[in-house]
């Protein structure tokens, strides 16, 4: 576009801003009176042009003759003045776009570049705990001390104190290393793999430390349980969850159905960071899981979720026996539903375990503020080569209903099935008014109340068989912060570790403060 093309254009701009019509000749610029319409004849007039009832300005004046608006100099000067002005701006705006469009142009090979490195993100989390154990009975007392007269004693302790590094490598791969330090003498590998993503049929490969797909409250993060630890049935027959294999995930392209499948080592490699042994000790582990019920009008409000999980697993029945490095992982232990000193669930190393299966059953039902969460496991175990070779049968499961006081609800991310983050309606905040007294926000109220059973004996393994309840009250400060409250009553029973006892009565309670970044 020339210049006078411009000028022509920002001419017209202003003069509609300005309420006249401009015409535009090479060497001039005139201002035209706007010709409009009379509202009571129809026929057009000037403005500046009187009415056939009104004195004219000719008249008025008095002189006979027409009032020029301009002298012929002064609207030359006028002219080339706003051409000079419209050149100006034009050249203006020209280097406006021309510095807009290196910037845009710079920002483009910025991306670029960066899709060619990998990528770091660095998030973490801090989880501290408070333990009370109020009351204890002399057989509890014996499992954890040894003791009948020294009860469990209370304590406050880093649960998590972990940092985590993430990212992406060119080619469709990405990466994750999550180490924690909740004892600094002894730091635990969690996550710590490479994987594929953007493979067909929405699927991802990964390979290294993770998660294996048995237990939605140990699929969910730590971040988003609704209480502080997780159900015995989850913990015991999934004990800490990750194991070092190979694994796909993926989901239909509406992520109303999901799957993950994969082959892992029995062992836990978290303090050691490798696996040593003649026998392998594999195991396969799949999950598939549906929500067919999402409310997406009401933003994941309202959902159903189902799941089914299970595991065909080989340990080494006679690890503690022969010359292998590797233990015999054929046992299942928990603590109970608090950071005790001792598993007060366990059925030890299973002498001759040959094999173990594992079914589980999951389902969540959310209407707004109300969750019912339930989930539940069948384990059979087949031994040879002991003196009694019985199979044994574990199970156990729980139930739990929670509710938001302040209206929030607890999301769901379908493409993996499992619970989201929690953002409150309002943060919680006090601070100091300019005009005096204080304001505040509440954050998010939320209780809870879960029932766990557990049985770990059959045959002659006797790693008890609990019953438990917990009431919850979880403070969300943010989004990232919140404060969880868990009080525990529960009974042991059958639990060779309580000898003289059959096992006992117990309540504790404890507060879990957490921030996630």
């Amino acid at each position: 576009m020339n210049h006078s093309l411009k000028a022509s254009a920002l001419a017209s701009a202003l003069a509609g801003i300005l309420g006249f019509a401009p015409t535009l000749s090479a060497d001039q610029f005139v201002l035209a009176q706007p010709v409009l319409s009379d509202v009571e004849t129809g026929q057009p007039h000037s403005d500046f042009a009187p009415r056939a009832d009104e004195p004219s300005l000719i008249e008025a004046d008095g002189e006979g003759e027409s009032p020029e608006l301009f002298d012929a100099p002064e609207n030359e000067a006028a002219a080339d003045e706003t051409a000079a002005t419209i050149e100006e701006l034009t050249e203006k705006l020209e280097a406006l776009q021309s510095d807009w469009d290196d910037f845009q142009e710079g920002l483009d090979k910025k991306a670029a570049a960066a899709k060619k490195k990998p990528s770091t993100s660095i998030n973490g989390r801090v989880h501290i705990d408070n333990w009370n154990f109020a009351e204890t009975d002399p057989g509890i007392n014996i499992i954890e001390n040894g003791d009948p007269n020294h009860d469990p004693e209370d304590r406050w302790t880093f649960r998590r104190l972990r940092m985590e590094m993430k990212g992406d490598v060119p080619g469709d791969m990405f990466w994750r290393m999550q180490i924690d330090f909740n004892r600094p003498s002894t730091p635990e590998i969690k996550d710590a793999y490479i994987g594929w993503a953007a493979l067909p049929g929405n699927n991802r490969l990964i390979l290294g430390n993770q998660k294996r797909p048995l237990g939605l409250d140990h699929l969910n993060s730590s971040r988003f349980n609704v209480f502080a630890e997780r159900p015995l049935a989850v913990e015991s027959f999934n004990e800490d969850a990750r194991r070092f294999g190979l694994a796909m995930y993926g989901h239909n392209d509406e992520e109303s159905i999901g799957w993950a499948y994969g082959i892992y080592n029995l062992e836990n490699i978290n303090t050691s960071g490798r696996f040593i042994g003649d026998a392998l000790q594999m195991g396969g582990y799949a999950r598939i899981w549906a929500s067919p019920w999402y409310d997406e009008t009401s933003g994941g409000r309202g959902y159903w979720h189902l799941g089914l999980a299970g595991a065909v697993a080989k340990p080494d029945g006679d690890g503690e026996t022969d010359l292998d490095d590797n233990n015999n992982e054929g046992r299942f232990r928990t603590r109970p539903l608090a950071r005790s000193s001792q598993r007060w669930l366990n059925t030890g190393r299973i002498e001759g375990a040959d094999w173990y299966e594992v079914v589980a059953f999951e389902s969540i039902f959310n209407v707004g503020s109300l969750q019912i969460t339930g989930e539940y496991f069948l384990t059979p175990m087949q031994r040879d080569n002991v003196a009694i070779d019985d199979d044994l049968f574990f199970h156990g499961g729980y139930v739990y209903v929670s509710y938001f006081l302040t209206g929030e609800f607890n999301p769901y991310k379908r493409s993996n099935g499992v619970l989201d983050r929690v953002k409150p309606f309002e943060n919680f905040f006090l601070v100091d008014r300019c005009r005096g007294g204080c304001g505040w926000g509440l954050g998010a109220f939320q209780v809870a109340a879960r029932y766990d059973h557990l049985d770990l004996s059959d045959s002659n393994i006797q790693g008890g068989v609990a019953d438990m309840a917990t009431l919850g009250f979880n403070w969300h400060w943010t989004a990232y912060s919140k404060v969880q409250t868990n009080l525990i009553w529960g009974n042991i029973e059958d639990n060779a570790a309580a000898a003289p006892f059959d096992g006992g009565d117990f309540m504790i309670w404890g507060m879990r403060y957490m921030v996630d970044f």
